[in-house]
């Protein structure tokens, strides 16, 4: 049914909607997670061959760089020509290019170029859908019910990123490419149903699109990110390639654009991005706390997904192969705490404010990381089960009111660029996490692994030159064999011909737990590195929610006493 714009019950078919389009862009960003093993199966590639990691991290990285670039010059172009223009071109754009991924003709690289570039076009579609449904949710809801619906709409957002691993895993156990094929059905009836439901009913502010900070912004964030992304693959005889001049010329050059773009903004008549609104308490301490809390909990993320699939999963008699899927079973409590809190701390802040959600929330998930520290890698399911359950919830009473008070401190002309600058530290935060920790987890690997899996070879009669090759071989290499449910030991080990050499006992190295009890020690290192650096983040949060207030700024509370004046008025007509 179409309803007119000043129906009572458009916002409502906004909200659905919206909550449609935002929940399939984040269920694209992290399906292929937990699908990669499946997908490079299916192509007849080894992504840990020699020269192919790339193609690993790109598709990996490919969807949340061009989503995190892309969201502010979509979100200011919505304020420009229309959002939901912007918006119903972006489930367009995402519905055709889930048809392209889901028919790849190719084979080995040429078939993971296809999807790599594709996926790439399908963040484009997925930067206009999340750069626009905040603003368009905000201009359709008065502020007394505006959390709530941002509430819902953020809900979808986090809560499809987990989704996504439970989804992937179900999925490519079935066919890798019905990863793909679950888009096209849903992103052609949202595409068809944006069209004909949604109007333009938010302001619109006259000017022109900013090429200079456009150009500068995008040309800055992409090359920090990609510089971040490499810096993952060893360089030089270094574990990491933050030694690579190419990885320290990206991130230091892409710093020095980004400041750049600063500058322009500053200077041009009509910019993309106001950088005043920075100076706006609630806006400038909201966002920031917003950036703390993605990267720690997409690192959080990535983190369980190596926990479980390359130790804890094996030890309890899963095959490597099936971890993926057993995976994103296992961290169904994280979604479920998520989705429990998310809705109702949208709606409590309607009528109590945003800071004790918001501090409150990035408390607990801070307290979260330091029990983990404490549970033993071969840890009881059921107590991991209620940690991560409780962060789920410190992370859904988070999210609901940190958009609404960012959404809500914005004058209504600016809130396409408002909420593109809030999803590109989202998105950014994401693909920064990415960087960020498995670089400190490789680091913390580096440590002690390699001796580990010297002794450990050489114990089961490896010959003392095959142990040295494999254990000085980059940490990033055993990491990765986990990360994509492969039996480690033998990609590792199996090329050398070493397994069946007279002696060696290949049944033990490539069983269920030799590798995974070699992995413990290591592993639990590089965690309280990771760890301990998530929860600084969740607590720096926390302090910033707290000193960024509630979200009723002067401009709310102006829109709110205009409400009620018209109310009174109209009761006092009849």
């Amino acid at each position: 049914m179409r309803y007119d714009r000043d129906h009572p019950h458009y916002k409502w078919i906004v909200l659905t909607n919206t909550t449609l389009g935002v929940l399939l862009s984040a269920i694209n960003a992290s399906i292929v997670l937990i699908s990669l093993p499946a997908i490079f199966r299916g192509v007849g590639l080894n992504p840990l061959a020699a020269g192919n990691v790339g193609y690993l991290l790109w598709m990996l990285m490919g969807y949340l760089l061009a989503t995190a670039v892309l969201v502010v010059m979509f979100g200011r172009l919505g304020d420009i020509y229309g959002r939901v223009r912007i918006y119903n071109l972006g489930f367009a754009v995402f519905a055709f290019t889930a048809v392209a991924l889901s028919f790849d003709p190719f084979q080995g690289s040429a078939g993971a170029m296809w999807i790599i570039i594709w996926r790439v076009f399908q963040g484009i579609g997925g930067a206009m859908l999340m750069a626009n449904s905040t603003a368009i949710l905000t201009d359709a809801f008065p502020a007394k019910q505006r959390g709530t619906a941002l509430g819902i709409n953020m809900v979808a957002a986090v809560a499809g990123s987990f989704l996504g691993l439970l989804i992937g895993g179900v999925l490519s156990e079935w066919d890798w490419r019905a990863v793909f094929w679950v888009s096209v059905p849903i992103g052609i009836l949202g595409a068809i149903w944006s069209y004909r439901s949604l109007h333009e009913v938010g302001q619109r502010s006259a000017g022109k699109v900013d090429w200079a900070g456009t150009i500068t912004f995008a040309l800055g964030l992409t090359a920090l990110l990609t510089g971040i992304t490499y810096g993952i693959q060893p360089y030089g005889g270094h574990a990491t390639g933050w030694s690579n001049p190419w990885v320290l010329t990206a991130v230091l050059g892409g710093l020095a654009v980004l400041v750049l773009f600063c500058v322009v903004e500053s200077k041009v008549a009509d910019p993309m991005f106001q950088l005043a609104l920075f100076r706006n308490r609630a806006f400038g301490l909201g966002n920031f706390a917003n950036l703390m809390v993605s990267i720690g909990r997409g690192g959080m993320q990535f983190m369980l997904i190596i926990w479980l699939q390359g130790i804890w999963l094996p030890l309890h008699g899963y095959d490597f192969e099936s971890t993926p899927l057993w995976a994103g079973i296992y961290l169904l409590p994280l979604t479920v705490g998520f989705l429990a809190a998310g809705p109702l701390s949208g709606w409590l802040s309607d009528r109590y404010g945003s800071r004790m959600f918001t501090t409150g929330g990035a408390l607990i998930a801070g307290l979260t990381f330091l029990l983990l520290l404490v549970v033993p890698v071969d840890f009881n399911y059921w107590v991991f089960a209620a940690i991560i359950l409780l962060n789920g919830i410190g992370c859904g009473l988070f999210f609901s009111p940190n958009t609404a008070a960012i959404m809500s401190s914005v004058p209504a002309a600016q809130r396409g660029a408002a909420s593109g600058m809030r999803g590109t530290l989202f998105n950014g935060g994401n693909a920064l996490s990415m960087g960020i920790f498995f670089s400190l987890m490789v680091v913390g690997l580096a440590a002690s692994l390699p001796s580990a899996l010297d002794s450990g070879l050489r114990a089961q009669g490896v010959s003392a030159g095959a142990a040295a090759d494999v254990a000085n071989m980059p940490p990033v290499a055993s990491m990765f064999a986990a990360f994509l449910g492969f039996n480690p030991i033998q990609e590792l080990l199996g090329p050398t011909g070493e397994l069946a050499e007279p002696g060696v006992d290949a049944d033990i190295l490539t069983g269920q737990e030799f590798f995974p009890h070699l992995l413990t020690g290591p592993f639990h290192s590089g965690l309280v590195v990771v760890f301990v650096a998530a929860a600084v983040m969740m607590f720096l949060a926390a302090v910033a929610s707290y000193f960024a207030g509630d979200k009723y700024v002067e401009e709310e509370e102006a829109e709110l006493a205009a409400a009620d004046e018209l109310a009174a008025m109209s009761m006092a007509a009849r």
